[in-house]
């Protein structure tokens, strides 16, 4: 029960792991990179996202990632509209109750 109330409260997020590295993107109410070295931080305590030394690494996942993407037909665009459908919902929800 416990893991389904952490599970809940993470953002909506998508990403790459490989062995050694994990980039992750948070969306919805939110507009945040990750990136961590899981050799050096495996407890993903340090964002490496925005440090120099790690820009070649940030580059190349962020292509393999859109690789993945465009090959199961994912997309920022098709986020931005299952989330528009979400506020719907949500919205339709608000009223009822």
């Amino acid at each position: 029960m416990v893991s389904n109330i952490s599970n809940a409260l993470v953002k909506r997020h998508y990403g790459i792991r490989t062995e050694r590295y994990k980039l992750v993107h948070f969306y919805y109410d939110i507009d945040e990179w990750e990136l961590y070295d899981l050799k050096k931080d495996p407890e993903e305590m340090q964002n490496v996202y925005n440090n120099p030394a790690y820009q070649h690494v940030r580059d190349s996942l962020t292509v393999e990632l859109r690789k993945i993407q465009r090959k199961y037909g994912d997309s920022d665009s098709l986020a931005e509209k299952i989330l528009e459908h979400d506020k719907t919902m949500s919205n339709r929800f608000t009223n009822i109750y």
